[in-house]
């Protein structure tokens, strides 16, 4: 049973989790096809959604994964693999009679005339700081809802089919209402995966532990606040000594380091998304100082906080 906790904690990490989607090419496909992926950049992750038919997600070395009609599959890592046609060959690489149109809003792909056996909405998310994420690090290759399988994946399905259409109506504000939809559906993506699949390890099975879900949502609640092992202990409803084995098996560090990296995770996301100044923003996450601040966040990092806020702005999408 998950922790009665689990919802709040999710909630807290949301702002974390900001994803910018991008819509790539609507596939449809009949008979034999093969379409292959490299890997992806840091932080963008790939994601099908199957609208009609099915079809295989092949990764190296690992047995192809079937998708059905309302299935949704993202690896959170980028890696390269092949969607093909549930009866293609393994060896087939390509696909023959492939014609490139444009809707006007998304690439068509197709290698036939009428109805499509199989239909597929592909695309990416971008991750903010996924190579630094403590969530991410959790998340295996690829993560798979299916429709069939609660009530939360019809809801993901809604929530893909809605970025798909604001992003074909490109109505004004549609960029920012898709962005905040991607958030929704990550958030929904982690809750699904992580009520099916048990996660022994990082902050996912941190949040799959009562009394460590518990010094998290505690976290969470008031980063800026001074916490010592005995109160974090007394929040999760634990010993001392037990709270520490538990984030040490699960997370790889202590109770307190975990608090210091989440503080800093939480101040990057601050600097990239607003104008809060140095100070403000040390004081939010718990630091006396906004020197002790600057000297935490470079360690972590590498750049001085200000310094990663002109990259990032650099970096921003116009």
């Amino acid at each position: 049973m998950n922790p009665p906790d689990l919802p709040d904690v999710l909630s807290g990490l949301a702002p974390l989790l900001r994803v910018r989607p991008e819509l790539e090419s609507l596939c449809r496909f009949g008979a034999q096809w093969a379409s292959r992926h490299d890997a992806e950049g840091d932080g963008w992750a790939p994601f099908h959604l199957v609208a009609r038919g099915t079809c295989l997600l092949q990764l190296p070395d690992t047995a192809a994964v079937l998708l059905e009609a309302g299935d949704v599959a993202v690896l959170p890592h980028g890696g390269a693999h092949t969607v093909r046609g549930s009866t293609t060959p393994t060896d087939a690489v390509g696909t023959a009679n492939l014609r490139h149109t444009h809707t006007g809003a998304i690439a068509v792909k197709t290698n036939g005339d009428g109805d499509a056996e199989t239909e597929l909405v592909c695309g990416r998310l971008k991750f903010e700081q996924a190579h630094q994420n403590l969530i991410f690090a959790t998340l295996p290759s690829v993560v798979v809802v299916r429709t069939h399988q609660d009530a939360d994946a019809v809801r993901l399905r809604q929530l893909m089919a809605a970025i798909r259409d604001e992003l074909d109506a490109a109505r004004p504000g549609a960029a920012a209402i898709a962005a905040d939809l991607a958030s929704a559906l990550l958030v929904m993506i982690l809750r699904s995966h992580f009520d099916r699949e048990p996660v022994q390890q990082g902050l996912l099975g941190l949040l799959g532990q009562r009394q460590t879900a518990r010094a998290v949502a505690a976290i969470l609640e008031a980063p800026e606040r001074d916490w010592g092992l005995d109160e974090l202990a007394s929040q999760a409803g634990a010993s001392r000594a037990t709270l520490v084995r538990s984030f040490q098996k699960t997370a790889g560090m202590a109770p307190l380091a975990f608090l210091a990296e989440l503080r800093l995770g939480i101040a990057r996301r601050k600097l990239l998304a607003g104008a809060s100044s140095l100070a403000q923003i040390a004081a939010e996450v718990g630091y006396q100082s906004e020197s002790a601040f600057s000297r935490a966040f470079q360690r972590r990092f590498g750049l001085r906080p200000g310094e990663a806020r002109r990259a990032g702005g650099e970096d921003s999408p116009a």
